[in-house]
């Protein structure tokens, strides 16, 4: 006869949409495009498409303790034409932990930690051969203390009034650049370099972030329908603490079949300590720089497979 014991039946314990114990899992996917044109009369160019993208997670919630964690990677090439090399599309590495101790009802005390960086060099195309971003330049670090709200599984809301984020710009030439907010380099009045741009950036300040994700709607009609939407907040209590820092994802897949899956994924960013270069007369020059909005969206059709 199997026997069950006390500490696997609180393992196994399901209560108002909250699992005991350890829940782990993720999914795996991959969209191609290509299009070929021969003789096509309306002009156009050859071009291929490949983008990947793999979430895993592992959660653990007890009676009084609730830790989450996730690493999050994304990855994308384009090539047009014969002329063009291959053009990075997407780039991510993502990592968060948050640890949280309950002391009233969903309300929890809570750690979080967040390490964001990209894995090759980034570049302004057309332009190939300078880079504008590296592995490591720019990653950010945060780490905040605060409370969490959390009703169900499907929903929290953080909130820290004391957290510490870093950017790191692990490139000498783009710090001396002053890229990413860090502080550039300083030279004499004959171009002589005094002091080498700083490779770090440390902030102090308050922290919100709120996060919705579902993959078991009841609805008949969204059985095969995975939504996770989440948003960051952060403001620097020393420096224009009223221009706050924005980061806004959305992942929205749809289910064909076991293997077959539609995924949208947008990205919205606000730094204010970023910024872009843009050419307001279009006459091919950079006339005009300052922090801006940033937005990516990735409509991928192809392989998924979730475990």
């Amino acid at each position: 006869m199997a026997q069950v014991t006390e500490a696997e039946k609180k393992i196994r314990t399901v209560d108002n949409d909250t699992i005991k114990g350890w829940k782990t899992g993720g999914v795996f996917s991959v969209g191609l495009a290509q299009t070929s044109l021969t003789n096509w009369a309306a002009g156009g160019l050859n071009s291929f498409a490949v983008n990947g993208m793999m979430s895993v997670f592992g959660n653990y919630s007890g009676e009084k303790n609730s830790w989450n964690n996730s690493l999050d990677l994304g990855y994308g090439l384009l090539k047009q034409g014969k002329e063009t090399g291959w053009m990075k599309t997407d780039d991510k590495i993502d990592f968060l932990s948050k640890y949280g101790r309950q002391f009233y009802k969903s309300w929890y005390y809570a750690a979080l930690v967040n390490f964001k960086t990209q894995m090759t060099n980034g570049y302004n195309y057309p332009n190939d051969s300078v880079p504008i971003s590296k592995l490591l330049a720019p990653a950010y670090f945060l780490g905040s203390l605060g409370v969490d709200y959390k009703p169900n599984n499907y929903f929290s809301l953080f909130a820290a009034p004391l957290t510490l984020k870093t950017t790191i710009v692990n490139d000498q030439t783009l710090a001396d650049a002053g890229a990413y907010g860090v502080d550039k380099a300083i030279y004499d009045e004959a171009g002589m370099l005094l002091t080498h741009g700083k490779l770090f950036r440390n902030e102090i300040g308050g922290y919100v972030r709120v996060i919705y994700s579902r993959n078991n709607f009841k609805a008949e009609w969204l059985k095969n329908v995975a939504f996770t939407t989440k948003i960051d907040f952060f403001s620097n209590y020393i420096e224009k603490p009223e221009n706050i820092d924005v980061s806004w994802e959305t992942l929205l897949a749809f289910k064909v079949n076991k293997y077959l899956s539609v995924n949208i994924n947008t990205h919205l960013i606000y730094d204010d300590d970023i910024n872009i270069a843009v050419d307001t007369n279009n006459d091919g020059i950079m006339d005009r720089s300052g922090p801006r909005v940033q937005f990516k969206e990735i409509l991928g059709v192809g392989f998924a497979y979730k475990f």
